[in-house]
């Protein structure tokens, strides 16, 4: 992963251990980057800083007891850790928990397609001498953030909530957005630096870069849906974990045969398998959960190990050109968006941080720009590329973890994926200006608005609007101060289900305090989880009678991401506490 400006300085020293024993370089890695790691976080930093740091100590750059080579003899874990990474990102986007996330990603991923690169394009053309394809390169290499440390990152501090879902979300996109956009401005380059005759634009835009994309996804979308059936006729539950081991390394391998994207499949690999299996949605954490430790301290230790300190020579001012370039438009592309799709305050001061760390698809797509005859024939400006890339690398990959913790920590999700007794109640379960003339229109509404958001068949809604309504027929389940709670039995429900309609003017039904409705929770009920309703139901009549503020910023709320916040937050743990802190 390193350029030709390079090969001199790793050939004038020999490492400690000059051919190492891949077994043994392996196991040196994982005990130094766990060590180093643990290290980190008692130190409040995060341990993948401390692992990033401890290859780069035990490299090249600095004591030299292992060659690069090293890491390149390791490159089958690299790639199966990426993949896995990427299966995980890729399950974020489940587009049924992504419903009322719609608005601010879409603006996010127009303004990170267009503002970030346009930034660092601009920057390096006025303050430095880079030519324009080049500078384009880097623009778009510019919009992918890592990632490996970002989902790393929310598992280390078990983050939960809007903030995280748009987070992981946002990386998705502006990685798919960075490898569109390069693979365009790459055959637009290459044709500037060639004097054959012109080519259409047709076979440039279809053929050369979208074509290869395509492919991409349609070998995830392939290897999920095998997966699938082969789970389905063949896998026991106990064997999921390795069916999807096995599906991540087949995907990366055919991907790499073929010369397509490894990141990009797997990517598909995991929505694909999110949207199309409910039961799958969480495969990756199914996969990682046993070995997740270990694979990442020889992740990002591998990745310390590959930094480079001898490029910041070459690259000078461009990387730090670069560097900061990149950084404003992250932070002013969040800034523009979040305020155009009126995400909640968290959202808006803390995602541009958490967006900063850079590393696997930056260094992988160098990797393409090395491997390009026609890019080599010019090796001044590939080396210059290079350079850039892998000096501004590093610095991301250092300080951007500790950004993107700092952010998470800031919005306050961290420490929060954990089971809390209102946990049915996500962003996705929330509808917003609800309007019915009468008690049972609302609740069609709301059983409408259940089924799209927790799959269930809709002979099992019809069951289970007919119980709500006879229940409401015996007795009204408004609990005053706005608030009602109309309940029924979902036999064919995992678990507690629920939905909430607000209503800012509020509803003027009849209730027994006569104040108009300002909020619906429609609850269903699974056989056998009578004493789990009944404390929903006490807590849910807590909060609107013993907190007046809460209850006015849930009924007012402008948001469905700001209504979660309400329900969510560190003031509601009196009434929507943590089950682990209840049991203990």
């Amino acid at each position: 992963m390193t350029a030709g400006t390079s090969e001199v300085t790793q050939a004038a020293a020999t490492a400690l251990i000059p051919n190492a024993n891949p077994l043994l370089a392996l196991a040196l890695i994982m005990i130094i980057g766990l060590s180093v790691g643990s290290v980190a976080k008692r130190a409040r930093l995060p341990s993948i800083t401390g692992q990033i740091v401890a290859g780069v100590l035990i490299g090249p750059s600095v004591l030299h007891i292992l060659e690069r080579d090293a890491a390149h003899n390791l490159a089958t874990i690299t790639h199966f850790a990426l993949g896995l990474m990427a299966v995980t990102v890729g399950s974020h986007l489940n587009l049924r928990r992504l419903q009322n996330a719609r608005t601010r990603l879409f603006y996010l991923g127009l303004a990170e397609a267009t503002i970030t690169p346009a930034l660092v394009l601009g920057s390096l053309l006025l303050f430095t001498n880079m030519p324009l394809g080049p500078a384009a390169l880097l623009a778009t290499i510019a919009i992918a953030t890592a990632p490996a440390t970002v989902v790393a990152l929310v598992k280390e501090t078990r983050a939960k909530g809007v903030f995280v879902k748009t987070l992981i979300a946002a990386v998705a996109l502006n990685n798919m957005a960075c490898m569109l956009l390069f693979e365009l401005t790459h055959e637009v380059a290459r044709v500037m630096m060639t004097d054959t005759e012109a080519i259409s634009w047709t076979t440039l835009l279809l053929e050369r870069a979208v074509l290869p994309l395509l492919m991409a996804a349609a070998l995830g979308a392939a290897a999920a849906f095998v997966m699938d059936f082969v789970a389905q006729i063949a896998a026991r539950p106990d064997q999921m974990a390795s069916l999807g081991a096995a599906a991540i390394l087949l995907t990366v391998g055919i991907a790499r045969e073929l010369g397509l994207s490894p990141l990009l499949a797997c990517l598909c690999l995991g929505f694909v398998q999110s949207n199309r299996n409910p039961s799958q949605e969480r495969l990756a954490d199914k996969v990682f959960v046993s070995f997740e430790p270990a694979i990442l301290a020889i992740f990002f230790t591998l990745a310390g190990i590959e930094l480079s300190f001898d490029q910041a020579a070459v690259a000078g001012l461009a990387a730090l050109v670069y560097f900061c370039a990149r950084g404003a438009g992250k932070l002013l592309s969040v800034e523009i968006s979040m305020r155009l799709a009126k995400a909640t305050e968290t959202v808006r001061r803390n995602l541009g941080l958490a967006l900063l760390p850079q590393a696997g698809l930056a260094i992988g797509l160098t990797i393409l720009l090395q491997e390009d005859p026609v890019m080599r024939a010019q090796q001044q400006v590939l080396d210059l590329i290079v350079a850039v890339v892998l000096t501004t690398v590093t610095m991301n990959e250092i300080a951007g973890p500790i950004f993107a913790r700092w952010s998470l920590a800031r919005s306050g999700e961290a420490g929060r994926d954990r089971s809390r007794l209102i946990d049915f109640i996500q962003e996705e379960n929330i509808l917003l200006d609800l309007e019915a003339d009468t008690m049972e229109e609302a609740i069609d509404v709301l059983v409408k608005k259940m089924g799209a958001t927790h799959r269930s068949a809709q002979e099992n809604l019809t069951e289970f609007r007919e119980s709500v309504i006879d229940r409401e027929t015996e007795a009204s389940t408004c609990l005053g101060e706005g608030l009602a709670v109309p309940h029924g039995v979902l036999p064919q429900a995992p678990g507690m289900r629920g939905v909430m309609g607000l209503s800012r003017k509020g509803l003027s039904f009849e209730t027994p305090d006569h104040k108009p409705l300002h909020c619906i929770v429609l609850l269903a009920t699974p056989k056998g989880e009578r004493d789990h309703h009944l404390e929903v139901l006490a807590n849910l009549a807590r909060l609107v009678g013993s907190d007046e503020e809460m209850r006015d910023q849930l009924y007012r709320a402008d948001s469905p991401a700001h209504a979660y916040e309400v329900l969510h937050g560190d003031r509601s743990e009196g009434f929507n506490y943590y089950l682990d802190d209840e049991d203990s």
